[in-house]
């Protein structure tokens, strides 16, 4: 199994986190899909097939899923496109009306 361009390392996610508050809660983003929003577990360190360290982040053992990821979210994470404004329709006169 090859590797993609660039994998997100564990620098990467120590510099992206260390942005944030050490209390600031963390959670998995799952499914470009049907996005959700679920509570992370533990972190494992590990070996691959070519016995190159990994480390694996999981969901919590209770799998606890919070719901919709908000869309703000997806976006930022390109999962989905920004929402487009609806159509503006032209507006009627206002006023007194000419029959009148």
């Amino acid at each position: 199994m090859e590797s993609h361009p660039h994998e997100t390392t564990v620098g990467d996610i120590l510099d992206a986190l260390s942005a944030s508050d050490r209390d600031t809660p963390a959670r998995l983003a799952i499914n470009p899909f049907f996005p959700m929003s679920h509570r992370l577990g533990g972190v494992v360190e590990a070996v691959d097939e070519q016995g190159r360290p990994i480390v694996y982040i999981a969901e919590s053992p209770e799998a606890e899923q919070f719901g919709p990821l908000p869309p703000a979210v997806a976006v930022a994470l390109a999962w989905q496109a920004p929402p487009e404004a609806p159509p503006r329709r032209r507006r009627g006169a206002t006023g007194p009306s000419a029959d009148q």
